[in-house]
C-alpha cells in the first residue's frame, strides 16, 4: 500500500521514504533529464503537426484571401471606372436633352409668335374692313343726314318764307339752302 516505504533505490533527493516529491517535481535534477527527452519529443511533433497539416492551411487560407482581396480591389477600380464612365455619359445625356429642350422651346416660341403674327395681321385686316366699312356706313349716314337737312331746310325756309308774307320760290330756296350747307 501507500503507506509502506519503499526501498531506498528509488529514494533520491527529489523523493521521500514514502514515494511523495518533495517541493515541486519540475525543479527536481534527478528528472531533468526524463524530463528534457519529454519536452524534445512534444516539440517536435508539435513542429511537424504545425509543418505538415497546420501552417499549410493556413498559408492556403491567406493566399486566398490574399487573392480575393485583389480581385476585389481590381474590380472596384473596374466598377469605378465604369461609373465615372456613366456619370459622363449622364452628364453628357443631361446636356444633349437640355439643349435639345431650348431648341424645343426655341421652336415653340417661333411657332406661337408666327401663329400671333398671323393672327394679329389677320386681326388688323378684319379691324381695317369693319373700319372701312363703319366709315363707309358712316359717310352714308352723314349724305343722308345732309340731305335730311337740305329737305328740312328747304322745306323750313318755304314755311318761314309762306308766313312771312311772301311766295316761296322752290328754285331760290334749293338755291340758298344749298349755299349755306357747302360754306
Amino acid at each position: 500500500m501507500a503507506t509502506e516505504p519503499i526501498s531506498e533505490e528509488v529514494v533520491g533527493s527529489c523523493v521521500d521514504s514514502y514515494g511523495s516529491a518533495i517541493g515541486m517535481p519540475q525543479l527536481c535534477f534527478d528528472w531533468f533529464p526524463n524530463q528534457i527527452f519529454w519536452l524534445v519529443i512534444t516539440l517536435v511533433v508539435i513542429f511537424l503537426v504545425l509543418s505538415r497539416v497546420a501552417l499549410p492551411r493556413i498559408a492556403a487560407i491567406l493566399a486566398e484571401r490574399q487573392g480575393t482581396i485583389t480581385n476585389d480591389l481590381a474590380a472596384a477600380e473596374d466598377l469605378k471606372a465604369k461609373a465615372v464612365e456613366a456619370e459622363e455619359a449622364y452628364n453628357k445625356a443631361l446636356a444633349d436633352a437640355r439643349a435639345e429642350a431650348q431648341r424645343i422651346a426655341a421652336e415653340a416660341r417661333a411657332e406661337i409668335q408666327a401663329d400671333l403674327d398671323e393672327a394679329i395681321v389677320k386681326a388688323d385686316a378684319e379691324i381695317a374692313a369693319k373700319a372701312a366699312e363703319s366709315e363707309k356706313a358712316i359717310a352714308e349716314i352723314r349724305a343722308g343726314a345732309l340731305e335730311s337737312i337740305q329737305i328740312v331746310a328747304k322745306d323750313t325756309a318755304a314755311e318761314l318764307v309762306t308766313t312771312l308774307g311772301g311766295k316761296a320760290d322752290a328754285d331760290a330756296i334749293s338755291k340758298a339752302v344749298d349755299a349755306q350747307t357747302k360754306g
